[in-house]
């Protein structure tokens, strides 16, 4: 069975510009994704990894121990890499700039949401780890900007998630497909597993937390409507699964087809979600599975950010099902 390591060397020569480098940062993330696993895998055992951390991060929501472990396990990854010039990560009110000779060097910067999904630890249920790498735009050489992790998310060379559930599995793109890997713990490796991942254009599957409905949008709210409606037509009646874990409900969609839906609500006037740490990366890994992300009426990929922690509404899925939402809200509006 092909290693991750052996897959990333494979397909190093698609990228020659890159001299391996990439494939460096993916290696990082392997590690990181290893080492999460080994300690979620513990979080019932310990109670010095689950519970509040007693402190807010930048969004106003209360850190679990177990987002401060993934997001300081992630940055100290990165900085010991010559490839790395800068992170940044939901965890954290500013981006970090790796400001030595070698990070002044190097050519790529990192954005994570380090882990999604934080509040199900306690109770046993799937999280994850969302990343996205961009090529900085500022001089080599020099300190990175803002300005680099600002950047439109069809911008991005690779993007991808971990999941943490009955198995753990890393999946990304570098723009080439989409690729998954199971981990292995008796071997500490991660196995190709499902290779080519390409998400149904239609499915029945439609994920969206409910109990916020009255806060919706006409659009979503007809669109919910329609999903419930008994007709034989377009797979209806959907069937509704909701984790309250980004990564758990869009690699369930991804495998099995359906529409994960976050939208802007009368308390969530901008959306929930972060564009730049988890509206971005999904988008560019369901885009290259054949899928669809948008806020509604736009494309994910082509909105500019304009702040470091810019939250959007998020329609991501089969690309049939996301553009009979946006239908909706259309015609909603």
């Amino acid at each position: 069975m092909k290693t991750l390591g052996q897959f990333i060397i494979e397909k190093q020569h698609e990228y020659p510009e890159a001299k391996g480098e990439l494939s460096g940062i993916l290696s990082s993330i392997r590690l990181v994704a290893k080492v999460i696993h080994r300690d979620i895998n513990r979080a019932g055992l310990t109670n010095n990894i689950i519970g509040d951390s007693g402190v807010e991060n930048v969004q106003g929501e209360c850190q679990k121990k177990l987002d401060l472990f993934a997001h300081n396990t992630m940055k100290e990854a990165l900085m010991s890499r010559e490839e790395v010039a800068g992170f940044a990560s939901e965890e954290e009110e500013n981006f970090v700039a790796f400001d030595t000779e070698r990070g002044r060097n190097a050519k790529y910067v990192i954005l994570t949401d380090p882990l999604d999904g934080s509040s199900n630890i306690d109770v046993n249920v799937a999280v994850g780890t969302i990343f996205s790498i961009y090529r900085r735009i500022t001089p080599v050489g020099t300190p990175v900007t803002l300005q680099d992790f600002l950047q439109p998310g069809h911008r991005q060379v690779a993007a991808g998630y971990i999941v943490y559930g009955s198995s753990t599995m890393l999946v990304y793109t570098t723009g080439n497909g989409v690729n998954g890997f199971t981990y292995d713990p008796s071997l500490g490796t991660f196995c190709l597993s499902h290779e080519n991942i390409r998400i149904p254009e239609d499915g029945r599957i439609y994920s969206i937390n409910e109990g916020q409905y009255l806060k919706f949008p006409l659009g979503v709210k007809k669109y919910i409507k329609y999903c419930q409606e008994d007709v034989p037509e377009e797979n209806r009646p959907y069937v509704s699964r909701y984790i309250g874990s980004l990564v758990s409900d869009f690699h369930r969609n991804m495998l099995k087809g359906g529409i994960y839906i976050y939208p802007s609500a009368t308390n969530y006037p901008y959306g929930k979600l972060r564009l730049n740490y988890e509206g971005n990366p999904m988008a560019f890994l369901v885009e290259q599975a054949g899928g669809k992300a948008s806020d509604g009426f736009t494309r994910i990929l082509d909105i500019q950010p304009t702040e470091l922690h810019e939250r959007v509404p998020l329609f991501i899925g089969s690309k049939n099902m996301v553009e009979k939402a946006e239908k909706f809200m259309r015609e909603n509006i």
